[in-house]
């Protein structure tokens, strides 16, 4: 979070830096930012593995996906949820994830936004239709009470945040989280 896209402003290539010499496990980073082009390159040497950048600030979105995976990450794009699925519909073949913020990005805490699990629906709709391999990624209100829909929905990649480390052990309210996620995904139609 740069401060200026979303009003908030969090780690950058550093923190990754950091994390990347303490563990093996992907990083994903989601970059609210303006100008994501201008931090890409920091990013992935800083030890990033994904990337996403938001389709509201990429002037040349093609080019930025390009410009990610040309630094041999995997490259999402992410749609903030005031923004239609269709505004994506030249760049899913090229993507390897999207990001479906259900709530609005800059802020910790928010309600789940309903409306995301219809985004979710049509871009698996989307990608069986077409043929694309893109995964499905929620990020924004995820908690025991909308887990369930979200994975039934079709999402496969889950950002949670309050719900791990809001209340109690964040080991435990990951595990429970986990254990409704997959417990959903047993119920999907």
């Amino acid at each position: 979070m740069d401060g200026h896209f979303v009003p908030n402003i969090t780690v950058g290539p550093p923190v990754v830096k950091s994390l990347r010499k303490a563990t093996r496990l992907p990083l994903d980073c989601h970059l609210m930012i303006e100008n994501p082009d201008l931090y890409t390159a920091e990013f992935a040497e800083a030890g990033a593995d994904w990337i996403s950048v938001h389709q509201e600030a990429c002037r040349h979105l093609n080019r930025s996906l390009h410009f990610v995976k040309s630094h041999g990450c995997r490259a999402g794009v992410v749609i903030n949820p005031a923004t239609p699925v269709e505004t994506l519909s030249e760049v899913l073949d090229i993507v390897d994830y999207v990001l479906v913020m259900s709530v609005n990005p800059g802020f910790g805490a928010q309600h789940f936004i309903p409306a995301a699990l219809g985004k979710v629906r049509k871009l698996v709709e989307i990608r069986a239709a077409r043929g694309y391999g893109y995964q499905i990624e929620i990020d924004g209100g995820v908690a025991m009470d909308t887990v369930g829909e979200i994975v039934r929905a079709g999402a496969e990649i889950l950002v949670a945040g309050n719900a791990v480390f809001g209340n109690g052990d964040p080991a435990a309210n990951a595990a429970a989280l986990l254990e409704a996620a997959r417990s959903a995904s047993l119920q999907k139609v």
